[in-house]
């Protein structure tokens, strides 16, 4: 049911949906704390009972706003992309800071939630670089739910892992195009050759937590190999937990700048989640609102954005102190 649905409910319709009081914050205790966290508690403070609650008058949930905001950002930007045949689409969650590009100091505004930025409105940096102790933090904490996840008892799909390597080289084309040339570090086989064009982005600040984070749509377009001499290089060691249709990717970058052969080499840790299938975005964005199909299918953009933003902001909540 949507959230305009007005009809009114009589003797012979089922109950309306409940919904259980959820723990978004884990550790490896919490983790299992969650297990259990589809029964609410049937008692207040004063001993009486109190039965789980409906959505609301309607039986429903409406879709809240900042929730919708981005999903409209995001099929926004899918609807009015350029046209390119083969380019995929990529829409993604990146943790980090927002700084004053004045002062350098993290941004500060008077507003006691999660807000997020009117694009171009606010004049501010965003820096995904968190430290060393902050990425053996999260790594410590997605192997403990991977691990929890694959129990017959946990209320969700199990994650998967992956250990990735690779070495993107970074070229610039004749039109000052830049242009990756991704290989396997091993193998030295390349896996993709690209251009990349970022088609918007959103800035959420968050006052209660460690991270702000960032909402960016892009398109990768399949390019020929370049010729000449990369301008850098960026060599990354990656672990993917993967969950239904998501990827949570933490990433260790060695990046060296051609400029300056004989410096060290800029180590970064960067965490982000992606929307895993840009042909289900895709499929999606353009059903939405449809009246012709389903309920399922016009729904399902609005779904698939509502589970990618609380995986954001889920990742959020559970940052430390440790950003740069």
């Amino acid at each position: 049911m949507s959230e305009d649905d007005r009809s009114q409910p009589d003797d012979k319709e089922s109950p309306p949906l409940k919904r259980a009081r959820h723990n978004d914050h884990w550790s490896s205790e919490a983790a299992k704390v969650n297990q259990t966290a589809s029964v609410p508690s049937t008692m207040n403070t004063a001993g009486s009972s109190l039965p789980p609650l409906s959505l609301s008058i309607l039986g429903v949930e409406p879709l809240d706003e900042f929730i919708r905001e981005i999903a409209d950002f995001v099929h926004h930007m899918i609807m009015t992309r350029p046209v390119h045949p083969e380019a995929k689409v990529e829409v993604e969650a990146k943790l980090g800071v927002l700084r004053d590009r004045t002062s350098g100091q993290r941004l500060m505004l008077p507003v006691l939630v999660e807000t997020i930025l009117i694009p171009k409105e606010v004049d501010v940096r965003f820096e995904s670089n968190m430290s060393l102790a902050q990425h053996k933090h999260f790594n410590t904490m997605l192997n403990d739910l991977k691990l929890i996840s694959s129990q017959p008892s946990h209320p969700t799909s199990p994650l998967e892992y992956t250990h990735v390597k690779v070495v993107d080289s970074f070229y610039t084309s004749d039109d000052r195009e830049k242009i990756r040339v991704t290989r396997e570090e091993k193998t030295n086989t390349v896996l993709e050759t690209t251009r990349k064009i970022r088609l918007g982005d959103l800035n959420i600040y968050s006052p209660k937590r460690a991270a702000d984070w960032r909402v960016s749509v892009s398109l990768e377009v399949p390019v020929s190999h370049p010729v000449g001499t990369p301008t850098h290089v960026r060599r990354k060691d990656r672990i993917c937990y993967s969950h239904e249709e998501f990827n949570i990717d933490l990433t260790q970058v060695h990046s060296n700048n051609n400029a300056t052969p004989n410096a060290p080499p800029e180590v970064l840790h960067e965490l982000e989640v992606e929307i895993a299938r840009p042909g289900l975005l895709l499929s999606t964005a353009v059903k939405r609102g449809d009246p012709n199909v389903s309920e399922l299918e016009r729904n399902a953009f609005d779904e698939l954005i509502r589970s990618f933003v609380n995986n954001a902001r889920i990742l959020v909540k559970n940052a430390s102190d440790g950003w740069h």
